[in-house]
């Protein structure tokens, strides 16, 4: 799965259709950790006129998404089972950037976590996520 995740950040595969939508690219992609950057704005907006928190999850979700299916080993899949966020800053624009790291990977279960920041660094969200490692037919018709 790491190569697939490379190839998806060198633009050579293209990236999940979520990120088209949202707007996301791919930075940094190594086994077990993965970065992912947005560049906020008014499209992103709450009736607040700041980013809507979903779009924290979103960037944050596809990098831990990212990072932990860099460890995937041939005929595994994954799912998501918990997401937690806390939102600790509001933006109205600029750039997101979510860092995910897996935590532990079991036999069935990994932790990952994530922050996301700003450009200058400030801490904008923190969050984690409970993944499960799906094999044999659960694994079937869920390709990355």
């Amino acid at each position: 799965m790491l190569e697939i995740m490379e190839r998806m950040k060198s633009g050579e595969i293209d990236p999940p259709p979520i990120a088209k939508l949202i707007g996301f690219d791919i930075v940094e992609v190594e086994k077990g950790r993965a970065v992912v950057k947005l560049d906020a704005g008014a499209r992103h907006w709450n009736p607040m006129g700041t980013v809507h928190g979903g779009v924290f999850v979103d960037v944050a979700d596809a990098a831990m998404g990212i990072a932990f299916a860099s460890t995937l080993e041939a005929g595994e899949a994954f799912t998501t089972v918990e997401l937690k966020i806390n939102y600790l800053r509001p933006v109205k624009e600029g750039t997101l950037i979510a860092s995910g790291e897996v935590v532990h990977r079991g036999q069935t279960l990994g932790l990952v976590e994530a922050v996301v920041v700003d450009a200058e660094g400030r801490m904008l969200a923190k969050v984690s996520s409970t993944c499960m490692i799906l094999r044999g037919e659960k694994a079937n018709g869920r390709s990355i």
